[in-house]
C-alpha cells in the first residue's frame, strides 16, 4: 500500500510511489492507527529533517508517533511552509535563522520565533493576492523559491525556472515561457527573504545546475 506521506510544494500531503530526498513532520501524529491522514498539522513546528541521522530506524506511520513526511528536495519543503530541524540539521538551521534574523534586522532566530512567522503565511490561501508576483520579477527571484502558475509548480535557479513534479524536476525554461496568467509565490514570504539573505537550498541531486 502507497501511503499517504508525500508533499508537494502547496502543502498537500499525498499518496505517492515516488521517493523524496529529505523528511519532515508537524510535530505529531497526523495519522490513525490505520495509517490514514486526518489533519494537517499537530503543531506550529513543520520541520525538515535528514532520512537518516545517527543509524536511527523509524516504523513509519506507528501509533502515537509523529508522521513521516517526505519532500522531493528541501525547495520543495521550504515550499510547503517547513523549515530546517535544530537537532538532525543544525548547522543548516542556524544558518536559515540567521539568514531570516537578517532580512528582518535582528539577530538569529529561535525555532520558536521562526515558526510564528511560517504560521500565519502558510495560512495565506495559494492565490491570495499576497502571493502575486509580478512575471517581470520572476527571474530575479533568490534560488530555491518555488513559484507557481496554474496548476505547474518551478523553482528558481540561476533565473530559469524548473518545472517541478513528484519525481523531479523537468528541464530548466526561461521565465518569459510563462503565459500572462497570474504568477504566485509558492514559498511563504519569510523564507524567501532567508533566501535573499543567503540561506542556500538544497535541490533534488538530479535537478538542472547552471555550469559553473
Amino acid at each position: 500500500m502507497t501511503l499517504q506521506n508525500r508533499v508537494d510544494p502547496a502543502g498537500n500531503i499525498c499518496s505517492v510511489d515516488a521517493r523524496g530526498e529529505f523528511m519532515g513532520n508537524r510535530g505529531g501524529a497526523l495519522h490513525t492507527a490505520d495509517q490514514r491522514i486526518v489533519r494537517t498539522q499537530k503543531s506550529r513546528s513543520w520541520i525538515i529533517c535528514l532520512t537518516e541521522f545517527k543509524g536511527r530506524r523509524r516504523k513509519l506511520m506507528q501509533p502515537d508517533r509523529y508522521t513521516e513526511l517526505f519532500f522531493l528536495d528541501e525547495v520543495t519543503a521550504l515550499a510547503a511552509g517547513h523549515r530546517p530541524c535544530f537537532e538532525c540539521r543544525r548547522k543548516d538551521a542556524h544558518a536559515f535563522a540567521e539568514a531570516l534574523g537578517q532580512s528582518r534586522g535582528e539577530k538569529r532566530l529561535s525555532a520558536p520565533a521562526i515558526d510564528n512567522l511560517l504560521a500565519p503565511e502558510r495560512k495565506n490561501g495559494r492565490s491570495s493576492p499576497e502571493r502575486v508576483v509580478a512575471q517581470d520579477e520572476v527571474a530575479s527571484l533568490p534560488d530555491g523559491t518555488m513559484i507557481r502558475q496554474g496548476e505547474t509548480h518551478y523553482a528558481v535557479r540561476a533565473g530559469m525556472l524548473l518545472p517541478w513534479s513528484f519525481g523531479g524536476y523537468g528541464a530548466p525554461v526561461e521565465a518569459y515561457t510563462l503565459t500572462t496568467a497570474p504568477v504566485y509565490l509558492a514559498t511563504p514570504a519569510s523564507t524567501v527573504a532567508a533566501l535573499r539573505h543567503g540561506y542556500l537550498p538544497v535541490f533534488h541531486s538530479h535537478a538542472w545546475r547552471p555550469e559553473t
